[in-house]
Parts: C-alpha cells; sequence; structure tokens
C-alpha cells in the first residue's frame, strides 16, 4: 500500500444536493496503477486549511468498470474540511490525495448467482453505490436489494443515477427509499431505519436464508440496528460487511483500559519498517498509539482518521503481540493475517516488529 500524496487536478465537480458535491480527479496515466481500486474504497485528501494540516477520508462512489476516480463530499455543520471543500474546491483546483484503502469491498464473481442486501443512509450511499455498480456489472446473475434512509426526497444523494441504474437492470435491483420526514402510502417506508424498522423489513422483504452478503454504511445508530438485526436473523457475521465514517467517543471502561495497556507499555521496544527504512523505538505511553510514537521518532506513517474507522495507518506485526483499543477498519481476515490498526495500537509484549509496507 502506497502512502504517499499525489497532487491531483480536479477534472469535474458536480453539485449533487443542496449540501453534497462530487469530485472527479483526473489520475495521470503513470499513476493508475497505484490508484487502482476495489469497489467501496476510499481516498485520503489533505489540504492545509489555516495554517493546519487536515487530512480527510472520502469514499470512492464510481465503479472500476467506468475508469473514473469520483468522491463525494457532504458538506457537515461544522466540518472544517467539506466546508472548506464546498467553498475551494472547483474543477482545475488540484488536492492532495493518497491512493485508495479499505476493506469495504467484496470478490464479486461471474459465475455466482446470489442475492444481497445493501442499506444505506445519507452519504453512507457512497461506498455503497461504488459496489452496488460493481455487483450489477460483475454479477450478471444475481440481484441486489437496496435499502436507502434519507430525511426527504431533496435530499437523496445520487438519485438520478440510482434509478437509472433500476431501468437498466430491472430485472436484478429493488431499491426502497426510506424518508423520516416525509409520509409515504405504506407506512413501512416512513421513518428511519432502526430496530424495529429492521424487524419488518425481515419479515416483509428478506430471506435471510438466501443472501449472499450484507452492506451497511451510515451512521452509528442505523448500522448497529442493522448489524445486530441480521445477525439474529442468522446472517452469518462475515457476510455483514460495514463501513464507519465516524467512531463514537471511548467509554470510560475503554479509557481506563487504553491507560492501564500504556502504562505497562512504558519503554518497550518497537521496530518498525517503513518506506524500505527499519528504525527502532521505545514506547512512550504519553504519545498513546503506536501510530503517534511513530510519527514523533521522524518517520512518516500514513494515517488520516486517528479513530479505528478509516485503515489509512494499518501496518503488519511481524513479530510480538500488540492490543488494539478498537477497529472498525480491518475485516477479520486482516486481522488473523496480523494487520492491526496503529492508532489504537498498544505493544502487549517485548520486542514488538511491524511493517508498513507489507
Amino acid at each position: 500500500m502506497s502512502n504517499e500524496f499525489h497532487s491531483l487536478r480536479i477534472a469535474e465537480r458536480r453539485n449533487e444536493t443542496t449540501d453534497a458535491i462530487s469530485l472527479v480527479l483526473d489520475i495521470r496515466e503513470e499513476l493508475q496503477p497505484p490508484f487502482s481500486f476495489e469497489p467501496g474504497q476510499h481516498l485520503t485528501l489533505r489540504s492545509t486549511i489555516d495554517g493546519e494540516e487536515v487530512r480527510r477520508n472520502y469514499s470512492l462512489c464510481s465503479s472500476p468498470h467506468e475508469g473514473e476516480w469520483r468522491v463525494a463530499v457532504k458538506r457537515m455543520p461544522h466540518g472544517r474540511f467539506s466546508n472548506w471543500a464546498h467553498k475551494h474546491l472547483k474543477a482545475g483546483e488540484y488536492i492532495d490525495v493518497m491512493p485508495p484503502t479499505g476493506s469495504f469491498t467484496w470478490p464479486f464473481d461471474r459465475s455466482r448467482i446470489g442475492r444481497y442486501a445493501m442499506f444505506a443512509s445519507g452519504s453512507g450511499i457512497t461506498p455503497v453505490l461504488s459496489l452496488l455498480k460493481s455487483g450489477l456489472e460483475n454479477e450478471p446473475k444475481s440481484h441486489f436489494a437496496l435499502f436507502y434512509g434519507n430525511k426527504d426526497s431533496d435530499s437523496i444523494l445520487f438519485l438520478e443515477e440510482i434509478h437509472s441504474l433500476k431501468d437498466r437492470y430491472l430485472e436484478r435491483f429493488e431499491i426502497h427509499h426510506f424518508l423520516s420526514r416525509e409520509d409515504d402510502e405504506l407506512s413501512i417506508f416512513n421513518g428511519r431505519i432502526d430496530s424495529s424498522k429492521m424487524s419488518l423489513i425481515i419479515e416483509q422483504m428478506l430471506n435471510i436464508e438466501q443472501l449472499e452478503a450484507a452492506f451497511v454504511c451510515g451512521p452509528e445508530g442505523m448500522m448497529v440496528a442493522v448489524e445486530s438485526a441480521l445477525s439474529k436473523a442468522g446472517l452469518d457475521a462475515s457476510h455483514i460487511l460495514s463501513e464507519r465514517f465516524s467512531a463514537a467517543a471511548l467509554s470510560d471502561q475503554q479509557i481506563k483500559a487504553m491507560e492501564e495497556l500504556e502504562a505497562r507499555a512504558a519503554g518497550k521496544p518497537i521496530k518498525v519498517r517503513l518506506d524500505g527504512r527499519t528504525r527502532t523505538l521505545e514506547f512512550d505511553p504519553a504519545k498513546e498509539s503506536i501510530l503517534e510514537n511513530v510519527r514523533a521518532s521522524g518517520m512518516r506513517a500514513p494515517f488520516s482518521c486517528k479513530a479505528g474507522v478509516c485503515a489509512t495507518c494499518r501496518a503488519r506485526v511481524t513479530k510480538g503481540s500488540v492490543e488494539m483499543i478498537r477497529n472498525f477498519g480491518l475485516s477479520e481476515k486482516e486481522r488473523l493475517e496480523g494487520y492491526i490498526l496503529t492508532c489504537q495500537a498498544i505493544p502487549v509484549s517485548e520486542d514488538v516488529e511491524i511493517d508498513f509496507d507489507q
């Protein structure tokens, strides 16, 4: 995984809704190999705002087969980067971008005959749309159902594109809109996608036993409700794929556990490989995580959210053991292969070795 930023020209800016834009990035031919991506992955964008470096992750809403790198940026009420982007990023401007990362993806197979359920709310549709387009294109015998929650009709992101897909794949794609501030004749479509709504969806609209996989992205409460309902209905956890844009604050119990781990880790040696260079450092609990210790040593370890969500800071443990406070960004497969989120990791054994280059 490349952790280098590249200055990329914005080829197109499109107003998607009153508070969301999409940007097409001009990926030069020589950069296309490192910028190749899997559906559902995201890009890290970087800029200097009021003299401070600010990084944010934005999911690709395009699909690899489209040959386009498009991200969506929704303006948040107090979003430092999103408000700056809406004001300053226009066609012809340049922005620093890191190559794609993320494990919210799926290996679609042309020979498979399956059924997929996709749950999104608000801007959570962005990576789900990438997966949806890839699935419809690459699994021509499979069926896809999208359950999409928004406030009202005007706030639905990518509405025209989604319904264009419906027209194109009439027999294999169904779309269900749930609006919290507009009423539909059918009461099931009124309100947010929550636990009670999921009970109705599973009872009336889904056959869990037939599902190949489910994809979930949106606000934390909606995601917990969907994940819990699908799991209770019998869908295997490895087939429930989730992407979080943010993480709730640590609980008092998590903070206490973190502080205890940090105290025990004080002075433990960590050997770090990054960009072909290896350096050994001693863990300083004041810096809280392996990531912050590595960056304090002068090594340019990649990062973005620092909340265990984006996986930009991913590295592999090649010796010893560490403990993560939380993990929303790694798949179970990645964890079994020894990958960690260094922003959440603290060494628990002596002579820990980690590799950012693998």
